[in-house]
């Protein structure tokens, strides 16, 4: 938030403001989204009064395209939020009815069939999208389908509210009996669409092929995905290229669903049939071949033309099919596909048909086809779906259970249908009754079954693929898949998975990439790679059942050992000059990180925090359980710009415990040393002192003078009592002397002279903080550490009264801090700043210092830090109202 009022301030003024309540972020009436939403929506009911079709179109198609999600959806308790949020809401689904109207006036109302259809199952109370749906269908030659929409409202309407249907929606319904193609032009205007087809004899009588299955009934969400097949099948005749659009995903994510349902809503476009085919990629008995393939084709469309045999070869059978599809507009649903190369022989050669291919492997090497991945359902269309398998009422009455059950699923429709069917089949369970069940330590593939759905069976139609497999790439990413199993949830990079797999980085790559495409990881980010949360667990499972356990153990220990030897590294380069632990003794599997500098070394560590944590906890259960401890140990680092946060605590407490569990002094010494200095920075005093005396002792019976002499100067910056402050300082010097490290002494200077600032000593504080100044200067310029060394400073020059030399220090101080986005220390430097204007009679100044450290500190969930600035703020105030002596 500093950065960006900084970048705002720099292009436009004060834009973004601390408040009392927060931050102002002031908008003009062309940046708000729902001010340029409410605008259109205003233009457009002028053009709707005035009948000016094309202008009604032009302004609700802009306004959907600003919305993003649910409004306030961050604020779901405020009243005020609730009333906004709903109007807003009504006033979108009034434009996109007034949208539609507009189209269908226009004459286009047979591409709005997907989109409405959408529409009717989210809001299956609102007339206006029945009645539209009625005439798109009733346009695109779908009579019967047209009726059922009528039949589905009226039920709901009287099962519901116990009303029929509006006049508007019985007189459709009336038109659409009737067939009245006068009525129709009144109703929405000619339809240029249909009449291409209108002359052509119906399918079904013709004998072209119908072989699409069944749609789903409660097909929910996809409403964008839905709106990239129509476009780009939408038929083209100019086009001399088939139309080819892969649907990739991983198992039970919906790519068939998704197929299947587009496909029936298209299929007035290709009068001439259309063609369904599973190509068994992924599944018991083996790919279908293409010969066979071509066979089934050829038969199903002789009906359209002059009976001829199958060829015998596949190359003929292919050119065949070509020339029967050469003058026909068919369209093409070929399922679950292995690869580019069982596709290619059934494409069609013109551009007069179109087809779906479906595949849980990325088919990039089928040349001209447009990629569509699926991704999991957002968590809305999830709550959608599952209200209508097991009914809203069942969700709305247990809203905790229904996100457990959310969580449980993952977002995969597969997992959702299964769940929704087991409640479905339980009328008296609850959801948390199911969500239970699903967390009962048997996992979730054990629960996620039902009938002959099972998400267990669907993973493994995709894993045995490639385990299976007679190739040997394909082999070995089913063994990568299995190892990488062994650490599900997190996010890892190729060489830390190298290190896991064992393997050179650029093979790792490659099998990482091959897993990718065969949608068996996820990469949300460039070069790294996670599970999907069910593939995660289902991939543990095969982990466990196919690789020995000394194997399993080998491979956690290699990860371990690369995250050790990797935050090894990266605490060198963050802390110049402190002491750390004895070096690693073991090689990392694979090939490091190159810190250029200390930020970079503490972005990597923020990054892999969760991959660390993880580190630590699989280390204490391994063979090498010190390094639980080193890994937590070399966290220093990170810890000197995050140590407010609970992770640190986390990982820190976990490592003690291993530590002491096996009876490792030097592991406790360590970690009670970096628990107390943790302590002693969060301002917590008594746990400070009491875990670094514990540590001073363990150390002191190890024989460690130059760790007891870093704990006794931590313990000095821990003492509250300045003169015990002065005696352990003085006693970390002499310590840390005994030594003969002058290069390291930076630290025990800089706690002798906080001591003798404590005293009052300003005098000797200033020469003792300048010499532990120059040694961070002089000894790698770290400039975190650089950054303290100028505050302590600037403090005791406030204390000597010298004004310009005190706020110069403060001010390079916190020039280094906002350069490094170290919100901590730029919040106590302000405070700082903050008392010694506020030493200089500088009201003004010093309020504005400690407002930004209030702003800064609750923007960042700093309370320590808030404290002390609205502590500053409250002296400053007693300051003001005492009276001035003359």
């Amino acid at each position: 938030m500093a950065r960006l009022r900084t970048v705002l301030a720099d292009e436009a003024g004060a834009r973004l403001r601390s408040t009392s309540l927060g931050y102002l972020l002031d908008t003009t009436g062309d940046e708000l989204d729902v001010r340029l939403f409410e605008q259109a929506a205003a233009r457009a009911r002028e053009a709707l009064l005035r009948a000016d079709w094309s202008a009604v179109r032009h302004e609700t198609g802009a306004a959907p395209g600003l919305w993003r999600g649910l409004p306030l959806a961050e604020l779901p308790e405020l009243p005020q939020a609730q009333t906004l949020r709903q109007h807003v809401q009504e006033a979108r689904l009034q434009a996109l009815e007034w949208r539609v109207q507009a189209e269908i006036r226009l004459g286009h109302a047979a591409g709005l069939v997907p989109e409405l259809s959408v529409l009717v199952v989210e809001h299956p109370l609102r007339e206006a999208f029945h009645g539209q749906l009625m005439l798109a269908l009733e346009r695109s030659g779908q009579r019967a389908e047209a009726l059922a929409v009528y039949q589905r409202l009226r039920r709901a309407l009287v099962d519901e509210l116990g009303i029929e249907p509006g006049a508007e929606v019985r007189a459709i319904h009336q038109q659409v009996l009737r067939a009245d193609p006068d009525r129709s032009r009144q109703a929405g205007g000619p339809d240029p669409d249909r009449s291409e087809s209108a002359d052509r004899p119906d399918p079904a009588r013709s004998g072209a092929p119908a072989q699409l299955p069944a749609d789903v009934a409660d097909f929910t969400g996809r409403q964008e995905e839905l709106r990239q097949l129509a476009a780009a099948l939408r038929p083209s005749p100019g086009s001399g290229a088939p139309r080819v659009v892969v649907v990739s995903g991983m198992g039970g994510v919906g790519k068939t669903a998704l197929a299947v349902h587009a496909a029936q809503q298209l299929r007035a476009q290709y009068p001439d049939g259309q063609l369904y085919l599973d190509l068994r990629g992924f599944g018991v008995g083996g790919a279908r071949k293409a010969e066979e393939l071509l066979g089934a084709m050829l038969t199903a469309l002789q009906p359209c033309g002059p009976a001829r045999p199958v060829p015998e070869h596949g190359d003929d059978c292919a050119a065949l099919l070509r020339s029967v599809l050469a003058e026909r507009r068919v369209l093409l649903v070929l399922d679950n596909a292995r690869d580019a190369d069982q596709v290619l022989p059934l494409l069609p050669g013109n551009g007069r048909c179109a087809v779906i291919v479906t595949s849980r492997n990325v088919l990039t090497d089928l040349p001209g086809a447009a990629q569509l991945p699926l991704e999991p359902l957002d968590v809305e269309d999830q709550r959608a779906f599952l209200a209508a398998v097991c009914g809203p009422d069942r969700v709305q009455l247990d809203p905790d259970g229904a996100l457990r059950l959310l969580a449980a699923c993952a977002g995969l429709p597969l997992a959702l249908r299964i769940a929704g069917a087991r409640l479905a089949a339980r009328p008296a369970w609850s959801l948390t009754t199911l969500a239970e069940r699903l967390d009962d330590g048997q996992g979730r593939l054990h629960g996620l079954s039902v009938g002959r759905l099972a998400v267990h069976a669907t993973f493994a139609t995709s894993y045995h693929a490639i385990r299976d497999s007679t190739r040997q790439v394909e082999r070995e990413a089913a063994r990568a898949f299995r190892l990488l199993g062994l650490w599900p949830g997190q996010l890892l990079g190729t060489e830390a998975a190298a290190a896991l797999l064992d393997r050179p980085a650029p093979q790792t790559g490659d099998l990482l990439e091959q897993l990718a495409d065969g949608h068996l990881l996820q990469t949300p980010e460039p070069l790294r790679y996670r599970f999907h949360d069910l593939l995660g667990e289902y991939a543990a499972q095969c982990a466990a059942e196919e690789e020995p356990a000394e194997q399993c153990a080998a491979a956690r220990l290699r990860l371990v050992i690369w995250y050790a030897a990797a935050l090894e590294a990266a605490a060198a380069t963050m802390t110049l000059g402190i002491q750390e632990p004895p070096r690693l003794d073991t090689a990392p599997a694979a090939a490091l990180p190159t810190f250029r500098d200390p930020e970079h070394a503490l972005r990597w560590c923020v990054q892999e925090l969760p991959n660390i944590n993880e580190a630590i906890r699989q280390a204490a259960d391994s063979a090498r359980p010190d390094l639980s401890w080193r890994l937590a140990s070399w966290l220093q680092g990170y810890s000197r710009s995050y140590w407010w946060t609970r992770e640190l605590d986390d990982c820190l407490a976990l490592a003690l415990r291993s530590a002491e569990q096996h009876g490792d002094l030097v592991g406790q010494a360590w970690m009670l040393r970096r628990i107390g200095t943790t302590h002693g920075m969060a301002d917590r005093t008594e746990q400070a002192v009491e875990a670094l005396q514990a540590s001073l002792t363990l150390f002191q019976r190890l024989g460690d003078v130059r760790s007891q002499a870093a704990v006794t100067g931590n313990l000095s910056l821990a003492q509250v009592d300045p003169c015990r402050a002065l005696d352990h300082a003085r006693e970390a010097l002499r310590l840390h002397r005994l030594t003969g490290d002058e290069a390291s002494e930076a630290p025990y200077q800089d706690a002798l002279a906080r001591a003798l600032r404590l005293t009052g000593d300003f005098a000797a504080a200033e020469q003792h903080f300048r010499r532990s100044l120059a040694l961070w200067r002089r000894h790698g310029d770290n400039p975190r550490t650089v950054a303290g060394a100028l505050a302590s400073l600037g403090a005791a020059l406030r204390g000597l009264g010298r004004r310009e030399d005190a706020l110069a220090a403060l001010e390079e101080s916190l020039g280094i801090r906002q350069h490094l986005g170290d919100f901590t220390g730029s919040a106590d430097c302000l405070v700082q700043t903050g008392y010694a204007h506020l030493h200089f009679g500088e009201w003004a100044q010093a309020r504005s210092c400690f407002e930004r450290a209030v702003a800064l500190g609750r923007a960042h969930r700093m309370p320590d830090m808030v404290k002390e600035a609205l502590e500053g703020l409250a002296e400053l105030e007693d300051a003001r109202r005492a009276p001035r002596s003359h």
